[in-house]
């Protein structure tokens, strides 16, 4: 099941906020707390799907490029943004994280852990800067034939926020095939379970980066959740 209740009837570039109102965030949350995943269908346009993937080779816009097969992450490359970060991506990366941040504080709360997440992006980002992280993150990947991106987790720093966000850009069937979104989650005393996440162009997926707070015998157990593009 998907976390988008509600029509998008219209949505301008870059009005993020407006579009962003429009999914049912009540249940983006509990299929966030069941699942440790949950997809926003349609997050981006066609269009802003290609604006986007077309930034790939503007160097400008971004800070370095990793090529994967180097560092044995798997096959394939991204490059991270530099900041003042493209507008389309700033703007979604700010207008969504008050709601993330509402989940990631939740999850906090059930772990016992004693971080309290600020509502505003910008208190987060002064948060991380004054503690030495000041490199943006955002990032885009870029896979040929064959390529694939191995099991991890994206754990830099000491600030790690709980839950990331990916969006597909290319058409399933159309761009390429296979390609499938994969998330894996270990528990104690128990076998790993994979899920394949289906998503179509323009779909955001939101997933755990690390751990997320699960009902045990014993009270909350907190398996750990790592995602894989491939």
């Amino acid at each position: 099941m998907n976390a988008a209740k509600k029509v998008i009837q219209h949505k301008e570039a870059s009005d993020a906020d407006h579009t962003l109102s429009k999914y049912d965030w009540d249940e983006a949350a509990r299929e966030l707390d069941r699942d440790g995943r949950t997809v926003l269908s349609s997050l981006l346009s066609a269009n802003e799907c290609d604006e986007i993937s077309n930034m790939y080779d503007e160097a400008g816009l971004f800070r370095s490029q990793v090529k994967m097969e180097r560092h044995g992450f798997g096959k394939g490359e991204y490059r991270y943004f530099n900041y003042p970060l493209p507008n389309l991506i700033g703007q979604y990366r700010q207008a969504i994280y008050p709601y993330l941040a509402k989940v990631a504080n939740a999850w906090n709360m059930r772990l016992g852990i004693d971080i309290v997440y600020p509502v505003e992006h910008d208190r987060f980002l002064k948060q991380c800067w004054d503690g030495g992280q000041t490199r943006p993150t955002p990032l885009l990947l870029k896979y040929g034939p064959g390529d694939y991106n191995c099991l991890h987790q994206d754990l830099y720093g000491d600030l790690v926020f709980p839950l990331q966000v990916a969006v597909l850009l290319s058409s399933p069937g159309e761009e390429f095939t296979g390609g499938e979104f994969v998330i894996t989650e270990q528990r104690p005393r128990m076998q790993s379970r994979a899920e394949v996440v289906a998503l179509q162009k323009g779909d955001a997926v939101i997933f755990a980066v690390h751990s997320r707070p699960v009902n045990g015998t014993r009270g909350v157990i907190p398996p750990a959740i790592n995602g894989i593009d491939k």
